[in-house]
């Protein structure tokens, strides 16, 4: 167990925001993370992974916590499937890497999204067609009232398009520890998203599926460990069929791709329509090849990145009337 005070979180958040905390923890143990929540019940707790998915708008009087567990291991296996449990603080694109190395199939497509496990799970991140939801099994997590451990199926984490259980209800309720993900020995592709069938040849293996999606990523979105981000900042909006067909009689070059519960809309094609790719808010721009990500241009404060999204949001709505949904969290 590590407890910093005083800390500096700069180097734990990929927006680069230099703010504050009161405390900062590692735990490596459920025994040390049980310690922690006794230890610091009085004060405000906030769970972080890589820190690659929020905004830190102010200084944090309360306690971060971070989970350095992370070890993957193999649980049960079938004919057709391999069961993986990796735990929370371990990087997701090493697990996603080891599991391509070993010919498994299922989250390729989800190659160099920054962020550990727990995180994932958390978020359902997703990209080229496939969510983390499609290949978790189970999640095991500590209640924090009960400080006992509990394992939640698929179902009962109620994952949606960029969300889950631990999102919303349950948000201060459990602490997770480790995701059980399902994956397959037999070729199962999702190869429609994002040009990716034209990036591949015939009958490819999970790690060339990985490698086209690293490079198509790299082409477009910036570098955490280069430009400081939180990767896409809008949730691509998902609108009914008559909204999406008022807008196609409008814009007839407006992509789309059809879901269970309506017409997804490319967020970044909203953006780019709006004319909003070159704008700049003290420190925060418009990535240059992707509208979908803001940026920290180097000495950006969270007031120029909220300023700057909600400048897009009110564009998007003015001219479409559609509401941006922000996909990043704001601390």
């Amino acid at each position: 167990m590590h407890i910093q005070e005083n800390i500096s979180l700069l180097p734990y958040n990929t927006f680069r925001m230099d703010v504050r905390a009161r405390y900062r923890a590692e735990y490596s143990s459920v025994d040390e993370l049980k310690g922690l929540l006794r230890q610091y019940a009085d004060i405000p707790r906030l769970f972080v992974g890589q820190g690659s998915n929020l905004l830190f708008t102010k200084d944090f009087d309360g306690i971060v916590l971070h989970s350095a567990m992370a070890r993957a291991r193999a649980v049960r296996e079938t004919a057709d499937e391999v069961y993986i449990e990796a735990q929370s603080g371990l990087v997701m694109d090493s697990l996603i890497e080891q599991l391509c190395d070993m010919n498994l199939y299922g989250m390729e497509n989800l190659s160099h999204i920054p962020g550990e496990v727990g995180a994932a799970a958390v978020q359902n991140v997703g990209a080229y067609g496939v969510e983390a939801k499609d290949v978790i099994s189970e999640v095991q997590a500590l209640d924090i009232a009960t400080h006992s451990l509990c394992t939640l199926t698929n179902a009962d984490c109620r994952f949606g398009y960029r969300n889950s259980i631990f999102k919303n209800e349950a948000a201060n309720r459990y602490v997770i520890t480790s995701v059980t993900f399902r994956l397959s020995k037999q070729a199962v592709y999702h190869l429609d998203y994002g040009h990716l069938r034209d990036a591949l040849t015939a009958s490819p293996a999970p790690s060339d599926i990985r490698e086209a999606v690293i490079r198509i990523r790299q082409s477009k979105l910036p570098e955490v460990s280069q430009t400081g981000s939180a990767g896409s900042f809008f949730k691509n909006p998902v609108v009914p069929q008559e909204v999406f067909d008022r807008l196609r009689s409008l814009y007839p070059s407006i992509p789309s791709y059809a879901q269970a519960d309506g017409i997804k809309i490319p967020a970044a094609w909203l953006i780019e329509q709006t004319g909003c790719k070159d704008l700049v808010v003290g420190g925060a721009g418009v990535w240059q090849n992707q509208p979908l990500v803001i940026i920290n241009k180097g000495n950006a404060t969270p007031d120029d990145v909220m300023a700057l999204a909600k400048m897009i949001q009110d564009r998007v709505k003015e001219r479409f009337g559609i509401a941006l949904q922000k996909e990043v969290i704001y601390i």
